[in-house]
């Protein structure tokens, strides 16, 4: 609902200070520790619960990928290398893979970038298939399961679909050949093809020291009511041409498009939201000084501003339905955001300020816990709790594997020939 009149400018106004008045008293409170199950799941220790056995695969799959283009270091993608350093240094890796509980498979499916640095997975399944085919052909493991006991890091916008654009990913779909498999990605969206039950849902990658650098002092009041910025339209970003969550035309016929496009129409003079398309050198200062961070969905339904607004304390406003949250069973994220439906946004500023006060404590005191805050980065190296030992975790939970994973002799569950033909083409 757009403000009209001054007058309820002026209401909407008090209330947000009275919400940033409360907000300097939870300064000095202490942080409060995750109950429950969700905070013993945080807690968990994997080493002595699995070992993983990595497979040592020809250096095109990875490392040269990496030498070509270091920028795959440091964008939202970059899981896929740091989760391959930190198990080949992992107290659960193991040289034996006779006692292995999982099998891991280093390739570096998004490090394909334009000169901008947009990574363009669009020959990663034929990436993908080439490496099966090696494990396949130079180790029993695959053969005994069709992957059942093996995964894999597939850190793109959706995922191992392998597309940036939601309909050509439904149309190409998750790679026959890895159906069976644990996929480890950031894309969740229920009833989505290119979600595959039984993923492992983690965070963007966000560099940690990169954050690290960028606090202020703990005190500093929060004066902004709601922050954004990124793209409300993108067209010049996208390497095929104007198809993106805020275009008018998908939005009538997807339904959940255009949720950013109503942020910045509804609300872009509206004296309660900082929003706009520049992102400032103080862009992560700014989310420290602000109440609410939106996290409407974009290409996908997350974005790195997910993990920023939990580093920085920023109570995150998810604009994405359906969304597969990372690491759910851990992270309690009713308790720490605001859920808006995207048909809601025009109602976006009725909905904040009528959150009460004890309630925004709350989710402060919880954003404050550090261990919450470790489970969504990457850090290196490797610390107690960080998202690598969530993922880890979350691979524990799946064990002991059931004894119908693996296949009798001679039987095959997978089609190596199915699959759009340009994916089938030789890597």
């Amino acid at each position: 609902m757009k403000l009209t009149s001054w007058v309820l400018i002026f209401l909407a106004c008090n209330l947000a200070f009275s919400t940033i008045s409360a907000f300097r008293l939870s300064r000095s409170q202490p942080t409060e520790r995750i109950s429950g199950s969700a905070g013993d799941v945080l807690d968990d220790n994997p080493v002595g619960r699995l070992k993983v056995f990595v497979y040592e695969l020809p250096s095109k799959y990875n490392k040269k990928i990496l030498q070509k283009d270091p920028r795959c270091l440091t964008h939202m993608f970059a899981a896929e290398i740091y989760m391959q350093r930190f198990l080949l240094s992992s107290p659960v890796r193991t040289l034996n893979p006779e006692e292995a509980d999982w099998f891991y498979v280093p390739v570096y499916t998004t490090c394909d970038l334009t000169p901008n640095g947009l990574p363009l997975p669009f020959k990663s399944p034929r990436m993908m298939r080439s490496a099966i085919q090696l494990i396949a052909s130079n180790w029993p493991y695959w053969n005994r399961t069709e992957g059942a006991d093996h995964f894999f890091v597939v850190p793109h916008d959706f995922g191992a679909c392998f597309h940036y654009q939601e309909e050509k990913a439904i149309g190409r779909g998750i790679l026959p050949l890895l159906q069976r498999a644990t996929l480890v990605q950031t894309f969740g969206q229920r009833n989505h093809v290119c979600l595959k039950e039984g993923s492992i849902t983690v965070p963007p990658y966000a560099p940690p020291q990169k954050m690290q650098s960028h606090l202020i002092p703990g005190k500093t009041p929060r004066s902004i009511f709601v922050y954004f910025r990124g793209l409300f339209y993108d067209v010049g970003n996208d390497p095929e041409g104007g198809y993106y969550a805020s275009d008018d035309v998908l939005f009538v016929k997807n339904g959940h498009r255009g949720a950013r496009a109503a942020v910045w129409e509804n609300f872009k003079d509206n004296p309660l939201f900082d929003i706009s398309t520049e992102h400032p050198t103080t862009y992560y200062e700014d989310m420290q000084r602000a109440i609410f961070c939106l996290c409407p969905l974009g290409w996908a339904p997350w974005s790195p501003r997910l993990v920023e607004a939990v580093i920085f304390g920023c109570i995150p406003v998810i604009i994405a339905d359906d969304i597969v949250l990372p690491f759910a069973d851990a992270i309690p994220w009713e308790d720490i955001g605001v859920f808006v439906d995207e048909k809601d946004v025009p109602y976006l500023d009725t909905i904040l300020t009528s959150i009460p006060p004890e309630v925004i404590l709350r989710k402060q005191r919880l954003l404050a816990n550090p261990s919450m805050k470790q489970a969504m980065l990457f850090p290196q190296p490797a610390q107690p709790g960080d998202a690598f030992h969530q993922v880890l975790n979350g691979l524990a939970r799946k064990l002991p594997h059931d004894r119908s994973v693996y296949l009798r002799a001679g039987e095959k569950l997978l089609n190596w020939t199915a699959g759009p033909v340009a994916d089938l083409k030789p890597w």
